[in-house]
């Protein structure tokens, strides 16, 4: 986008996005609120940068709709055009009315509930057998396809996930006091066949503490220092 695209309605855009990204504390709702309002910014400068109002946003949501995209991928986009108008308007570069009028633009609905898509026992079974266990990395990639499969935990929590969090409680094994999406806490159980998988893995890269899961390389050895928080960075 260009730096033109940024100054318009009288007030340079930048600052104020910079506002809306600072109330943010997820970086992934930062990089798509980001990513949102330059669309929005992009789609303005292309019908001539007209005036904000209610009745633009209405048409921004209009196009979205026109152009196939899913209620949540629109309710988030107008979610961060909201919010670029209430700090405009609470830093005093918009009047109110303006901002609270384009509040007052409702999102859209979704038709129906997404019934999702999971994997049968048996295609679970045989991405678990997929990783060649004869190897540090196939014992690595076991033990994190067992964790994903068996806890439910996201690609970034598993990324983050430190040994210590595994624990036995009231004869069960957990991962405990897992910080979460919305920096939420919760303990989730895992089965024995995920522990025995965790446990392959850490005797064999003879891993005592920090992060469970680290880069494997080419020569065959584990990296005990440091480790990348990056989910891509496991396929190493």
């Amino acid at each position: 986008m260009t730096q033109q695209a940024l100054t318009t309605w009288g007030l340079d855009v930048g600052p104020v996005i910079e506002l809306v990204l600072d109330g943010l504390n997820s970086p992934h709702s930062r990089r798509a609120y980001e990513r949102a309002l330059h669309d929005f910014l992009d789609w303005h400068a292309e019908q001539g940068r007209p005036p904000l109002s209610k009745a633009l946003v209405q048409r921004y949501r209009a196009e979205l709709q026109a152009d196939g995209l899913a209620p949540a991928t629109i309710n988030q986009r107008l979610s961060a055009v909201r919010k670029l108008a209430l700090e405009a308007a609470d830093n005093g570069l918009i009047d109110p009315w303006l901002a609270s009028g384009i509040q007052a633009v409702k999102g859209v609905k979704s038709a129906g509930v997404r019934a999702g898509n999971w994997l049968s026992r048996e295609q679970a079974q045989r991405l678990l057998n997929a990783p060649d266990v004869g190897t540090l990395k196939g014992l690595r990639d076991r033990a994190i396809l067992a964790v994903l499969l068996g806890s439910g935990l996201r690609r970034s929590e598993v990324a983050r996930l430190t040994v210590d969090r595994v624990v036995q409680r009231d004869g069960r094994w957990v991962i405990c006091d897992l910080v979460g999406k919305g920096k939420r806490t919760r303990t989730v159980p895992i089965p024995a066949w995920t522990k025995v998988a965790i446990d392959a893995w850490v005797a064999a890269a003879g891993i005592e503490g920090g992060r469970l899961f680290r880069s494997v390389h080419k020569g065959g050895y584990v990296c005990l220092l440091y480790t990348s928080p990056s989910p891509r960075d496991r396929t190493r």
